[in-house]
């Protein structure tokens, strides 16, 4: 019962390759855009921060949408990518990827941006007058400090990626061994005679990915904050 076909090896073997890809991707933007939210006073603070979480408020069927106007073949990003450097993100698994990174992002900045917030900046503050530099403070106090929330909002975002659907099947379709993610192949079983059972299967796999994430997340955050509290 649970003998994947190729068609549905593809579409686990295809999600998780997505997943990673968003979420490492969205790793360094997201702390720039933490440290932003947290730290940072400039005009269009609120602007940018609506930005950065109107997905999660937008429906993702409005979300892929945009992303094919945007970076759709003729869209204004899309076609300057297209041309100049050779990438191609609609219809491409590279779109599938760019739609999770954009769902996903969201959280990844929650969380880090929590964990910012909840530094003591007295730690930062000594290690600066005791010379460091802002790089210096930041690579061996900050972001030591926030290591748990970096894990957690990893974790987050790859799960959400995992389980993203409106956003990527409007914006990349739904073409098996391409942009056919778990959760397009578990709803294109659900509408086929027959398909209940690798339905059935792939629902399965999803639910042992994303809580074998949550639990490794939890393990990997429990292991650090006893770290850092007994450094500290």
């Amino acid at each position: 019962m649970f003998t994947l076909t190729p068609e549905e090896q593809a579409a686990v073997e295809l999600s998780i390759r997505v997943s990673l890809w968003a979420t490492m991707t969205s790793l360094p933007p997201g702390l720039v855009v933490a440290m932003l939210l947290s730290r940072g006073k400039f005009w269009g603070k609120s602007i940018l921060n609506g930005v950065v979480f109107l997905p999660l408020v937008l429906p993702p069927v409005v979300t892929g949408y945009i992303l094919l106007l945007l970076f759709g073949r003729r869209g204004p990003l899309g076609a300057f990518l297209a041309d100049n450097l050779g990438i191609v993100f609609a219809f491409r698994w590279t779109g599938a990827a760019l739609a999770c990174g954009v769902m996903g992002f969201p959280l990844l900045v929650r969380a880090l941006q929590l964990s910012i917030d909840a530094i003591d900046r007295g730690l930062e503050d000594a290690a600066g007058t005791l010379g460091a530099n802002p790089a210096w403070v930041f690579v061996t106090v900050t972001l030591p400090l926030i290591l748990p929330g970096i894990i957690a909002g990893t974790i987050l975002s790859f799960a959400r990626a995992m389980g993203e659907f409106g956003a990527t099947i409007t914006f990349v379709s739904n073409i098996p061994g391409e942009t056919q993610t778990l959760p397009s192949a578990i709803y294109t079983f659900t509408q086929v005679p027959g398909g209940d059972i690798a339905a059935f299967r792939l629902t399965v796999i999803a639910i042992v990915v994303s809580m074998s994430a949550l639990l490794i997340s939890d393990a990997i955050g429990y292991c650090v904050g006893r770290r850092i509290g007994v450094e500290a």
